[in-house]
């Protein structure tokens, strides 16, 4: 028997220890085992990832003990962690800690207890005890007549279903008629809701070929990887739950990535209805202790099917049968801190590794997935048409320069996008407004001097909030007061510019004054339960108007929406990134399709002002395709992806003179170390030039695979000595390069 434990420390320093396993504790050591080790002068937590009968060291310390009494990381996670660490650039310390949830981490982990009771087992004259107790203590009564019918409960349960404290309970113990015991309290995520249970639905020509499809590969993996292309409204969550109920019947598990699990209660709400009990959740916004539960309940089998954010990628589904990756286009499975993974490409490496299917679903899928689909890397299942061939929304794309002409100024709201709001108000119809910017203003500047309110932090303007009068700075957080007078000449006239959701909601309030008006942006969300209650009202009819950024256009589904109103299309359509085209295409596609879902046919008006923007115009007809040849041909000619992979290397530093120093100095290393075919651009201020204090400078590079690079790459890094306060972060396959 092995003798030695290879551990990986919490602490990133990018190496493994080996330590002395005592003979006490050779049966419980085992990979993936969390130990309690000496290190340096202190005690920490690490995991076993290897075993071995020697070692090169003469001086080992001993494990001192095993938490737990099985793994908490199995063979193949481990290895899908390795390569994690290895592509992405991260120290694999890092990549163990992104695979198991903090809550499960932690030393102090553990199930919450509360006392259990029981009823005792039944003397001979329990007859008699009884009727004593009926007519001295009628609570010690009912205490038992309820136990006799339950068979134990809680404690604390017990006193509030009979609104008594828990001395007559404390009394009936003393005298041996029940007994008091520790017991684990589940900490259940939906344990509020009442979700009543679905059954499968019919299934359209188009839906039953996606499914059977996604089954073939399911069973054969051929292919292995399919990309269900399906237009809004067309019913790709009930093939995803018929394709589960299918991989169920071979008793194997699945996972469903939903890209931000709080902005989507409809979807999971249809997964709990059809599995029940048998559904877990994991996501950031639960409590500690129900992610700790809900992790647990996946690892020892009791729910097979998990439903999560990015992170539930890595969730321990024993038999593991089939990930699905709901809007896979969304920018939000990439992973912001190291390591900087992306969740789809994870699922499609874990489905390699372990021998299961992947599901990839979207109406306007990444042009990297659609590449892959187009050269037979992935299978393509299409549905073209909404569910009863209800028909797509009509899009108009309103010219706000023609607007502003006529009306002489620049205005928020189109004459067209008003007198269609009022008409849906006056059929009873529901109306949603996005614009993706919160706030009242952008900017605050003084017309006299040209004086801007901007953060001294970062190099953007303040957004300035009506609600609690304060200027806010949406990347680093701060806030302050608005000023009385221009700080720069004292000039009281202060002039607000550009429009954010608070402004449009108190202009459509003022046009408006009979609709009942509510916004849904990250400032009225900061509740746990803000969300579902706004979203709540507006389904149940309570709210004529629904005003939000980019949450509005994930994931809902309200047959009454019969007019989606883009504030101002522009926003991201000129950003310096090379995907804005993209962005803005699914973006527009993505909020258009929450219109029309019902019997009514949707309308969606456009105000933009470049109206012939080949992604607005794509946007107009609702052509994916026709946007995607014309975008593929423009990588193709720039070597940008998915025809390369580009990795983008940020250097942060309080001096931006010594940024700029370190950044060509690591430039220079890198063009001697990396093979001639990977292109390394010069260093550049990034586009966001500073935040929170922090200059930031920029090294793209391009390659043709990450393989090729990522080894080199490493070894520069590891060797560079960078100066004091200067950091590198590494992010590979960067989506956003601001």
């Amino acid at each position: 028997m092995a003798g030695i434990a290879r551990v990986v420390v919490d602490i990133a320093l990018d190496r493994e220890f080996d330590y002395l396993v005592p003979d006490q504790l050779c049966a419980a050591v085992r990979i993936g085992s969390r130990v309690l080790v000496p290190f340096r002068r202190s005690e920490i937590t690490g995991y076993v990832v290897g075993l071995a009968d020697r070692s090169e060291r003469t001086d080992l310390k001993s494990v001192l003990s095993v938490c737990g009494d099985k793994p908490y990381i199995d063979d193949q996670m481990l290895k899908l962690a390795r390569w994690m660490g290895d592509y992405y650039c991260a120290p694999v310390e890092q990549a163990l800690r992104a695979v198991l949830p903090g809550s499960v981490r932690r030393r102090d982990a553990r199930f919450k207890q509360r006392l259990y009771v029981r009823p005792a087992e039944a003397g001979v004259d329990e007859e008699t005890a009884g009727a004593r107790l009926a007519s001295r203590s009628p609570k010690q009564r009912a205490v038992l007549d309820l136990l006799a019918r339950r068979g134990g409960m809680f404690l604390h349960e017990l006193i509030a279903e009979l609104g008594i404290t828990a001395a007559p309970v404390r009394a009936l113990a003393k005298k041996g008629r029940v007994r008091l015991e520790p017991g684990t309290v589940p900490r259940d995520p939906l344990a509020r809701r009442t979700i009543l249970p679905g059954a499968p639905l019919t299934l359209m020509a188009d839906q039953a070929a996606a499914l059977a499809e996604i089954c073939k590969a399911a069973d054969t993996l051929q292919p292995p990887v399919v990309l269900l292309h399906g237009v809004t409204g067309s019913g790709k969550t009930e093939v995803y739950l018929q394709a589960i109920e299918h991989v169920r019947g071979r008793d194997r598990g699945a996972i469903v990535l939903v890209p931000e699990i709080s902005l989507t209660p409809q979807t999971v709400e249809r997964f709990v209805s059809r599995f029940g009990e048998r559904i877990a959740v994991l996501h950031s916004h639960l409590s500690e202790g129900e992610r700790h539960d809900e992790w647990h309940r996946v690892r020892d089998g009791r729910a097979p099917i998990v439903i999560g954010a990015r992170s539930a990628v890595f969730a321990p589904v024993r038999n593991l049968g089939l990930i699905v990756v709901d809007e896979e286009h969304e920018p939000s499975y990439k992973q912001e801190e190291a390591p900087r993974y992306h969740a789809r490409d994870l699922a499609v490496m874990r489905g390699a590794m372990e021998g299961f299917a992947v599901v990839l679903g979207s109406a306007t899928p990444c042009l990297e997935s659609w590449h892959n689909a187009r050269t037979g890397k992935y299978g393509l299942a299409r549905l073209p048409v909404r569910v009863d061939h209800r028909r797509m929304p009509a899009v108009r794309v309103m010219d706000m320069r023609l607007e502003t002409e006529r009306t002489g100024h620049v205005s928020v709201f189109s004459r067209d996008l008003l007198e269609a709001i009022r008409l849906r108000l006056e059929r009873g119809e529901q109306t949603i407004l996005f614009l993706n910017r919160r706030g009242y203003a952008t900017s605050l500047i003084c017309p006299r001097c040209g004086y801007v309110a901007a953060c001294s932090d970062c190099s953007v303007s303040f957004t300035y909030h009506r609600k609690d009068e304060r200027l806010r700075c949406h990347i680093c957080g701060a806030a302050r007061p608005v000023p009385d007078r221009c700080p720069g000449c004292g000039d009281p006239a202060f002039k607000f510019t550009g429009i954010g959701t608070q402004r449009v909601e108190k202009i459509v309030t003022k046009c408006f004054p009979q609709a009942v008006v509510q916004r849904l942006d990250a400032d009225m969300t900061t509740r746990k339960d803000a969300y579902e209650r706004i979203l709540g009202d507006f389904r149940a009819g309570k709210t004529n108007i629904l005003i939000g950024t980019q949450m509005v256009a994930k994931g809902l589904d309200f047959p009454n929406v019969t007019l989606v109103g883009v504030i101002y299309a522009d926003l991201s359509l000129h950003l310096p990134d090379f995907r804005a085209g993209e962005r803005t295409f699914q973006l527009l596609a993505q909020v258009a399709g929450r219109a029309g879902r019902g019997d009514v046919p949707g309308e969606v008006i456009v105000q933009t002002y470049t109206p012939f923007h080949p992604a607005v115009q794509a946007a107009r007809r609702l052509d994916y395709e026709g946007f995607c040849d014309q975008e593929i041909e423009f990588r193709r000619e720039l070597k940008y992806p998915p025809f390369a992979h580009l990795v983008c290397l940020t250097l942060r530093g309080p001096s931006e003179e010594k940024v700029a120093f370190t950044a060509a100095a690591l430039a220079r290393a890198l063009r001697a170390a990396l093979p001639e075919r990977v292109v390394v651009a010069r260093p550049a201020p990034a586009p966001l030039a500073k935040a929170k204090g922090r200059y930031r400078y920029q090294i793209m590079l391009r390659s043709p695979s990450v393989r090729s690079l990522a080894g080199p790459m490493r070894e520069t890094l590891r060797g560079f000595r960078m100066p004091p306060k200067v950091t590198c972060a590494v992010d590979v396959d960067a989506l956003s390069l601001l």
